[in-house]
């Protein structure tokens, strides 16, 4: 009888892409994957810190797996893990907690820890190198991801993750092209590259190199898909980049910048390198050269000593500028971190008010974005699955796009004729 093992992930695309890259060790080594709620043998719980809800969700996974299979190998890895593994080790159930650089050994990790409360965690701030993590396909999943790059050295004054993933180390780019080659040839339509700060791609190389050198490598290579970037920082979109990305067919029209805040003295403390006037001026360069491009934006509202005019200005600011997509993310206390300490904390029902109020912004936003390629056509990755009688796809500037489901399969890339608003995005008909 084969072992069982559920991989549940929390967080972003890097812990998705890293999930991803321990089921395949595992299932290579005899695992069976099942679904979470399947009870599986062996459970691994993939875990975020960025917030403190992301925190009481790991544990309450833990506790969940626990009951849905007394007998359970637990094992906790990711963020959560890296920060406080001595607390994860402690709950019951848990076999085993291994840091996000023992992941891609998981299957070694698993042989040595054979007795339950290990814990196999190396201080990742002292690692100068990323080993990267190889995959052949993503299971159940459309796109492929790679990850380019992991760690930051931004230390923005909210931010845990600097401590959780180390400083920036990147992938090689004959590695990174490699790889996207081989998920191309698998028959993925579509890659995104991922990493905790890619914008950073390559400084830490010898000879140094960066994103636009990357990219030009890989429109030079194999590679026959189409290609999606992650979240970039303002001051890393340099002109020579995002013309670039402009003006490529193969390279998905989408931008993710994170913004943070519409006010200078609130980006100050959360030692953010920019100001307003020149996000604005970034925006509306990249809205002038691709104006069908998806602009999607973070905004952290609630930072400490935030007013309600400094509040303000965060949303006249959203209000001016050209984008699509908001993710709101309410300010978190992360112990360790300047915002911590700082005065002036927000009570948590004035920060829940105001992430409404931006959420509504956002809403706006991409409901008038999406508007404009109604009797338009528009290129879809279909996802698997279906809802009464719809499948969903994901257009090249990051638009849902629900077909009916008998007219395309998963993995499809196909051209939908938009004829309206539906459910988190437009419908259409496929064009044959």
């Amino acid at each position: 009888m084969r072992t069982t093992v559920s991989i549940v992930t929390l967080g972003c695309k890097t812990n998705q892409f890293e999930s991803a890259a321990m089921g395949e060790q595992l299932i290579l080594a005899g695992y069976q994957q099942v679904a979470f709620d399947a009870g599986a043998d062996l459970v691994v719980v993939n875990t975020c810190t960025v917030t403190a809800a992301t925190d009481v969700q790991s544990r309450k996974l833990i506790r969940r797996a626990r009951r849905l299979n007394s007998q359970a190998r637990i094992v906790v890895t990711g963020c959560y893990a890296q920060i406080d593994p001595h607390q994860l080790n402690q709950l019951p159930g848990v076999s085993l907690v291994i840091g996000n650089q023992e992941k891609g050994k998981i299957l070694e990790c698993l042989l040595e820890n054979n007795k339950p409360g290990q814990v196999r965690v190396a201080d990742i701030r002292n690692s100068k190198v990323v080993e990267p993590l190889r995959l052949t396909g993503f299971e159940q999943r459309s796109r492929a991801f790679v990850q380019i790059q992991n760690g930051c050295d931004a230390f923005c004054s909210y931010c845990i993750i600097p401590y959780a993933r180390g400083r920036s180390r990147s992938v090689s780019i004959q590695d990174v092209v490699n790889q996207i080659v081989k998920l191309s040839d698998n028959g993925y339509p579509e890659v995104v590259l991922t990493g905790i700060h890619i914008g950073n791609y390559g400084q830490d190389l010898n000879p140094k190199t960066d994103l636009l050198a990357l990219l030009k490598r890989i429109e030079q290579s194999n590679f026959s898909g189409r290609l999606r970037l992650g979240s970039v920082e303002p001051t890393e979109l340099s002109e020579d980049l995002y013309r670039y990305i402009a003006e490529s067919t193969w390279i998905c029209p989408h931008f993710h910048i994170p913004l943070q805040s519409g006010d200078d003295k609130i980006l100050q403390r959360m030692n953010r390198h920019y100001t307003t006037d020149f996000f604005a001026s970034l925006l509306e360069k990249i809205h002038h050269l691709s104006p069908d491009a998806a602009i999607g934006l973070d905004v952290i509202t609630g930072f400490p000593g935030e007013s309600d005019s400094q509040f303000d200005h965060t949303c006249q600011l959203l209000e001016q500028l050209p984008f699509s997509h908001l993710h709101v993310f309410p300010f978190s206390k992360r112990v360790g971190t300047p915002a911590a300490d700082m005065v002036g904390q927000v009570s948590g029902t004035v920060i829940k008010e105001r992430a409404a109020l931006l959420r509504d912004i956002g809403a706006s936003k991409n409901q008038n974005f999406s508007q404009r390629f109604i009797d338009s056509q528009l290129k879809l990755v279909m996802e698997g699955g279906e809802i009464d009688g719809w499948r969903k796809g994901l257009s090249e500037n990051y638009l849902p796009v629900w077909v009916p489901a008998d007219s395309t399969q998963q993995g499809e890339l196909c051209t939908v004729a938009i004829d309206g608003l539906y459910k988190d995005g437009l419908w259409g008909q496929v064009v044959q």
